[in-house]
């Protein structure tokens, strides 16, 4: 079926105070097409669907804002831009947020606002399109089936810089997107910016024994040595998803998430009731993995499940044992992917550790609208030599992949 072309006289732009004002079902068509919840769960709905996207589904996004994570206190204002037709359609949309600070994105900016600051220039606030505290590539330009896709990029494109300017901010930051998007981007005059994530693909394996065998004798001995050593203490690994998912499981979890954000970053960004409304919301979707020692919870990370991708986003643990990150983070991510029909594990930013444990550089795409002229033009003059920093780096990481030589990497 053709798209129907858009006709820009027709089309209404508005950013709205939260996702949460705009109706569940209609997010979702645009958000995760050819996907609807029946009973509690996901299900393909007869159309060809695209990959499902857990942190853009209404039920997410609206957890976060519900529960506080974002909002005023966070300093994260949800303004998600929408573009409506002539017949008061949602045709697009973009999940976006006005922001004070720039916590929490993984694509950091640090040094682009002290920089501006120095210079007499107002940084912040800015217009971040993106999913709150998530490193992992997404749609983030969402556009109704049976549109003109391009089109309405371009329109989303410039509506978020017009309400940049309305909205005072100095910049459009929009991160973890698709490639099609960053290239529709990078062509409004969006400066482009890539950098590197280590993620796991299954090539057929069949199981981990599998996997084993296309790495090299040196590194199967080795990941066979870190699982062994990882459980040497009696520990016992249970995965929980779905109904089974109660609130002590959450209790023990959010203790371990707290332990690690205190001790890695200084600020949790999630509390606990955002935890007890995704296992409300979107149970099905949830993965979460546990280490019990005697019966009690030690360790745990939290997955959420995509149509064909497991993305592993948190991890803690009360107890320290040798190699147990390696093994709940990386290895049983593999293990559940295979189990389940996933073809891909993104075990979140950063971490050349992960190479070793047969997780690949893989580029990771954001694109930043600058509205001072010289900001720009100086932030686009870095942005060039990183990408460049950037190629290099992930063709060197590939060539230390632990894949036997011959095999594809």
């Amino acid at each position: 079926m053709s798209a129907e072309p858009t006709d820009p006289s027709a089309l209404v732009l508005q950013a709205v105070e939260g996702v949460s004002a705009v109706d569940a079902d209609d997010w979702n068509r645009l958000a995760n097409p050819g996907w609807r919840r029946e009973d509690g769960g996901l299900l393909a709905d007869g159309t060809p669907p695209h990959p499902y996207d857990p942190f853009v589904d209404h039920d997410f996004l609206c957890a976060l804002e519900e529960t506080g994570c974002v909002g005023p206190e966070a300093g994260w204002y949800a303004r998600p831009l929408l573009i409506r037709s002539a017949d008061d359609t949602l045709v697009a949309a973009a999940p976006a947020y006005l922001k004070t600070h720039s916590q929490g994105e993984y694509v950091f900016d640090h040094g682009w606002a002290d920089a501006f600051e120095r210079a007499g220039g107002h940084y912040y606030p800015k217009l971040q399109v993106s999913v709150p505290f998530t490193p992992a590539t997404g749609p983030r330009l969402l556009v109704r089936p049976g549109q003109d896709a391009a089109d309405l990029r371009q329109h989303l494109a410039e509506g978020l810089v017009a309400f940049a300017h309305q909205a005072e901010a100095s910049s459009v930051h929009v991160t973890f997107l698709r490639e099609d998007e960053w290239e529709v981007l990078a062509g409004r005059g969006y400066l482009p910016r890539t950098d590197v994530q280590f993620h796991w693909e299954d090539r057929g394996y069949g199981d981990f024994e599998g996997f084993l065998a296309a790495l090299s004798s040196r590194k199967r001995k080795q990941i066979r040595r870190e699982r062994r050593d990882a459980l040497a203490a009696g520990l016992k690994i249970e995965w929980v998803t779905g109904d089974a998912l109660g609130e002590d499981h959450w209790d023990a979890f959010y203790g371990f998430y707290m332990d690690t954000g205190a001790r890695k970053w200084g600020r949790p960004y999630l509390n606990r009731a955002f935890f007890s409304a995704l296992g409300e919301r979107m149970a099905d979707r949830v993965a979460l993995v546990l280490a019990r020692r005697d019966g009690e919870p030690i360790a745990g990370a939290l997955n959420l499940i995509g149509s064909d991708t497991l993305f592993g986003r948190y991890w803690g643990c009360t107890e320290d044992h040798p190699f147990l990150h390696f093994e709940i983070c990386y290895y049983q991510a593999i293990d559940f992917a295979l189990s389940h029909g996933l073809t891909r594990v993104e075990a979140g930013a950063q971490g050349e550790h992960k190479l070793a444990r047969g997780y690949e550089p893989h580029v990771t795409r954001s694109a930043h609208y600058i509205l001072h002229p010289g900001l720009r033009r100086a932030i686009a003059d870095y942005l060039e030599h990183e990408r460049q920093a950037v190629d290099q780096d992930r063709v060197i990481l590939s060539e230390h992949a632990p894949y036997r030589r011959g095999d594809p990497a």
